[in-house]
C-alpha cells in the first residue's frame, strides 16, 4: 500500500511538452498529474503501447483526438473525463489564463522513452 503526495516540482516533460509529476504505479497502470501552462499547445503525438484516462482538475482548454474513422475536439473542463485510446492521435491546448491540471491514469505503466511518438497535429505547438 502506497501513498503519494503532489510534488512541487515537475518529475519529467511528457513527450508531447506538458509538465508531469508522477503520483503511484502499480503493475496495471500508472497515475501521474499533468499540468499544461496558459497559452501553451503541446506537440502532437500518438502512443505505440499505453492507454490512457484523464480527469480535468483545474483550468480550460481543448483536446484534440483523431483515429482512422474519426476527428473530434473536446472542450476540457473541471469535472471532464476523456479515453486517449490505442492508436489515437492527440493534442491539447490550453485556452485560458491559468494552468490547466489534471490526473492521468496510464495502462499499462508508463514504459519510457520512445513511447510516443510525434504525428501531425491539429494546431501549431
Amino acid at each position: 500500500m502506497e501513498t503519494a503526495t503532489l510534488a512541487d516540482d515537475v518529475t519529467t516533460l511528457a513527450p508531447d511538452g506538458s509538465e508531469i509529476r508522477t503520483l503511484l504505479a502499480r503493475p496495471g497502470g500508472s497515475m501521474v498529474h499533468c499540468t499544461l501552462p496558459a497559452g501553451q499547445t503541446t506537440a502532437a503525438v500518438r502512443h505505440r503501447t499505453v492507454e490512457e484516462l484523464w480527469f480535468i482538475l483545474y483550468g480550460t482548454g481543448e483536446l484534440w483526438r483523431k483515429d482512422e474513422e474519426r476527428e473530434i475536439i473536446t472542450e476540457l473542463r473541471p469535472g471532464v473525463a476523456v479515453d486517449i485510446p490505442l492508436g489515437v492521435s492527440f493534442q491539447f491546448r490550453n485556452c485560458g489564463a491559468e494552468p490547466l491540471q489534471f490526473l492521468i491514469c496510464t495502462m499499462p505503466p508508463w514504459p519510457g522513452e520512445g513511447e510516443a511518438f510525434p504525428v501531425a497535429g491539429k494546431w501549431e505547438a
